[in-house]
């Protein structure tokens, strides 16, 4: 599956704003044409798939902008090596991107739906280095450790439990900041037991919730 003519006119302008903002590695973009996001959207809102604006999606969840995506997987650092958790699956997309720069990516997400969506997407791609989870992130994975951890929803308070599921010199992106409000979402590299932070980007999403979720 590949971009169609008008995708590949928004991606291109896409390419352009990273360079704006300063992430112009070529693996990186390179992930991001390898994966068509028009595939992990509705017909209905396919014109806006490589605009900077949130998507709904099924669930009543969203799909983040593609530009913030393009920067969290930046700060992400991945690389050949690496393996990923990623909290929050949403539609799968960034989770496939991710697959095309680390060597595994495992994500979690409280709804069955979206795992399952998700992986009929990835199938469909295939993408076979992701492995997919309904199951509650809050507390972290209970496993790992991992070279990198993405969360897409909100941590009231810098996510100090999860520096024991990090690698020595992992990296964690995740936003912080009150749930109904503006947060930051925020780059922590593990230096022995602690984070070390450098800010990215404000940005409001939802708080990070507990359980999964029972009906969907």
């Amino acid at each position: 599956m590949s971009m169609g003519e008008e995708e590949r006119e928004g991606f291109a302008a896409f390419i352009l704003r990273m360079r704006a903002l300063g992430v112009s590695s070529k693996e990186l973009l390179s992930g991001f044409e390898a994966i068509p996001r028009s595939a992990f959207i509705a017909p209905e809102w396919k014109n806006f798939a490589w605009s900077n604006r949130s998507v709904p999606i099924e669930c009543g969840e969203t799909l983040e902008p593609c530009d913030l995506d393009g920067i969290v997987i930046d700060a992400l650092g991945l690389a050949p090596n690496v393996r990923v958790l990623e909290v929050g699956t949403g539609t799968g997309y960034t989770a496939a991107v991710m697959s095309r720069l680390a060597e595994r990516v495992l994500s979690f997400d409280r709804y069955k739906t979206l795992i399952e969506n998700a992986s009929q997407r990835h199938d469909a791609l295939g993408l076979s280095n992701i492995s997919l989870r309904q199951a509650d992130g809050s507390e972290g994975p209970g496993e790992g450790p991992f070279d990198r951890i993405v969360v897409w929803a909100a941590f009231e308070e810098a996510p100090r439990r999860f520096v024991e599921f990090l690698t020595s010199g992992g990296v964690l992106v995740a936003p912080v900041g009150p749930g109904d409000g503006v947060q930051t979402m925020a780059r922590f590299v593990k230096v022995g037991s602690r984070f070390e932070r450098t800010d990215l980007v404000p940005v409001r999403l939802q708080p990070l919730a507990k359980g999964i979720a029972q009906a969907l």
